[in-house]
């Protein structure tokens, strides 16, 4: 990936996650903006995002897609580039499997720390 694109995808984030931040209102969750992926074309954007909290993870996607136009549009006045990317939403569980993990490990570490006691 040319240097290039990578501005312009930490450039789309941290725009796009302000104008989230400012603008949308979602119930017993935090929506926090991973990543960006724009095509090369700079037609396309995937946009990552995690969800943290009680709520529904699938409603928030829904909201974010309901909007998607309103947050183009948005962003084309904060950020100038040849076109304004069309914006496609995923849900990020790496945050929930990186929690995952690290409660497996402190799930080991005790069964490590009686094995060394025996020996």
């Amino acid at each position: 990936m040319t240097n290039r694109l990578l501005r312009v995808n930490e450039l789309v984030r941290r725009e796009l996650s302000s104008i989230i931040t400012r603008d949308m209102t979602f119930e017993n969750v935090l929506v926090t903006v991973n990543q960006v992926d724009v095509t090369p074309d700079l037609r396309n954007a995937h946009v990552f995002v995690s969800v943290l909290g009680k709520g529904s993870h699938k409603g928030v996607i829904a909201d974010l897609e309901s909007n998607r136009v309103a947050l183009q549009a948005a962003l084309m006045k904060h950020v100038v580039l040849k076109y304004t990317p069309h914006l496609t939403f995923h849900l990020d569980d790496s945050i929930e499997r990186g929690d995952r993990v690290f409660k497996i490990l402190r799930e080991i570490e005790p069964e490590e720390a009686d094995a060394d006691e025996r020996d």
